[in-house]
């Protein structure tokens, strides 16, 4: 019988790349390989006992990845620019150098629109205009690539941005997205469009895949809490000069991703379209939220909150 190729994935601890692997490792097309930092950590051992083979390194040690690439089909490629920032840069060139060495056949690489090009100069995005100028390095070394673009996670209503109480007892929410629409996703979901791309290279050779679950205005998502939490839900705008101000990491980067957004990027119709296509099972956010009720509602502040204008 012939041996099943491998795919390397890397992030496959966290949110993204854990998807990822958990969809290859349940399809059982491919051998799948984590590329990780500690093997001793509870979801990289909960992985190798779902059949997945441990290589240990790091991004900034280029050999530890060409190690882990050994005798790989194909490489799932996600950089974090949360816990790293700037550093960013260079493990993504790193992780391409990588594979353009081993000779990936298959690099799918988890990438970002540039948001400083798309508002001509006015906004800088760190964390998505690094992931953009990777996927052009990945283009000028023309590795036989694909790239998805993943929207907003239905999950940040449980982690970043959980809902708030008002003094009258309704449950807000709020950014500088404005009236524009939102494109949102469930992490969970990442996994199975990625897989798609995987069985076809050939076909998505180049590509870049919008992964978006639901394209609708933050009014919408309102309405959509409202019914399934069975309590007022309500959207309210935040402008950008002062949500810059609110205490939490990365304000003024979030920010300008909205006000981006907002002003700039009209739908994702196509990329929504294209994402049930490759992955029918997409979760709509009624689906998800329905799911994960109890858990966006624990995250909701105990004590009165006073709406943020």
């Amino acid at each position: 019988m012939e041996n099943k190729k491998i795919i390397l994935v890397t992030g496959a601890t966290g949110a993204q790349g854990g998807s990822v692997a958990r969809t290859l490792l349940r399809q059982d097309k491919f051998n799948v390989r984590i590329f990780t930092r500690d093997d001793t950590s509870p979801k990289a051992i909960a992985l190798q006992h779902a059949g997945a083979d441990l290589a240990i390194g790091d991004f900034e040690d280029i050999n530890s990845l060409r190690w882990a690439m050994k005798g790989v089909y194909g490489v799932y490629g996600v950089t974090d620019f949360e816990e790293h920032c700037e550093k960013e840069i260079v493990h993504g060139k790193n992780l391409i150098d990588a594979v353009k060495y081993s000779g990936v056949q298959h690099f799918v690489y988890s990438a970002s629109p540039n948001y400083h090009r798309i508002s001509r100069g006015e906004h800088s995005v760190p964390q998505c205009d690094i992931k953009a100028t990777l996927q052009d390095y990945a283009k000028s070394l023309a590795i036989p690539a694909s790239f998805v673009h993943v929207a907003y996670y239905y999950e940040n209503f449980i982690s970043l941005f959980p809902l708030q109480q008002d003094k009258h007892n309704n449950l807000h929410f709020g950014f500088p997205q404005g009236d524009a629409k939102l494109a949102m996703t469930s992490v969970s979901d990442v996994g199975g469009v990625v897989a798609k791309i995987f069985d076809h290279p050939v076909e998505y050779n180049g590509r870049t895949v919008g992964v978006v679950g639901e394209d609708r205005t933050c009014a919408e998502y309102a309405h959509i809490f409202s019914k399934v939490l069975d309590r007022n839900v309500y959207y309210h705008h935040i402008p950008r000069d002062i949500f810059i101000g609110f205490d939490f990491p990365q304000a003024e980067k979030w920010a300008d991703v909205f006000e981006v957004q907002r002003l700039y990027i009209s739908n994702h119709q196509i990329d929504l379209i294209e994402s049930y296509g490759l992955y029918p099972a997409m979760q709509t956010f009624q689906s998800w939220l329905e799911k994960n009720k109890e858990k966006v509602l624990s995250r909701i502040p105990a004590e009165e909150a006073g709406v943020l204008v």
